[in-house]
C-alpha cells in the first residue's frame, strides 16, 4: 500500500510542512514518486517517519537525526554507535525529568502554602513585602 504526504501527516499527527521539511533535509531516504511526481510512502517509510517524530521529541536536532539515519543506513555494524546516541538522549531526558519534577514539587509546595493562607492556617508573608510578616516566601 502507498500513502500520500497528507495521509502520512494524518496518520502521524504531523504537519505537511514538517514532513516536507524532513524529506527536503534528506531524512526520509528512498522516497518514491508517483506518475505526477508527488511523493508516495510505503509502510516502511511511514514507520521511519514515525521514528523521526519520536527522535525529535527525544530532543534530537535535525543534524543528529541525519547522523542517526546515516548510521542506520550502515546496517547492523553501526548498532553500538546508535545505542550510544540514544543512551545519551535518554540521560538528557532523565535530567530534564528531574528538573521538571523539582519544578512541580515547588508548585505543589506553593499551592499548599496558598491553601494554608486562604484557610487561615498560615499568616501571609512575602520576601517582596518585608513589612508584611517579614518572612522568606514570595
Amino acid at each position: 500500500m502507498t500513502y500520500t504526504m497528507m495521509q502520512v501527516c494524518r496518520e502521524l499527527g504531523m504537519t505537511y510542512q514538517t514532513l516536507k521539511f524532513y524529506c527536503n533535509q534528506g531524512l526520509v531516504p528512498y522516497v518514491k514518486r508517483d506518475k505526477n511526481n508527488r511523493r508516495v510512502f510505503d509502510e516502511h517509510d511511514v514507520e521511519w517517519v514515525r521514528s523521526l517524530t519520536r527522535l525529535k521529541r527525544c530532543g534530537m536536532s535535525i543534524e543528529e537525526m541525519r547522523d542517526y539515519l546515516n548510521l542506520c543506513l550502515e546496517g547492523e555494524k553501526s548498532i553500538p554507535d546508535r545505542k550510544k546516541m540514544v543512551a545519551e538522549k535518554r540521560a538528557r531526558l532523565g535530567e530534564q525529568m528531574e528538573q521538571i519534577q523539582a519544578s512541580m514539587d515547588y508548585i505543589d509546595w506553593k499551592q499548599g502554602f496558598y491553601d494554608d493562607i486562604l484557610a487561615g492556617r498560615t499568616e501571609y508573608y512575602s520576601n517582596l513585602t518585608p513589612e508584611v510578616g517579614g518572612g522568606t516566601v514570595a
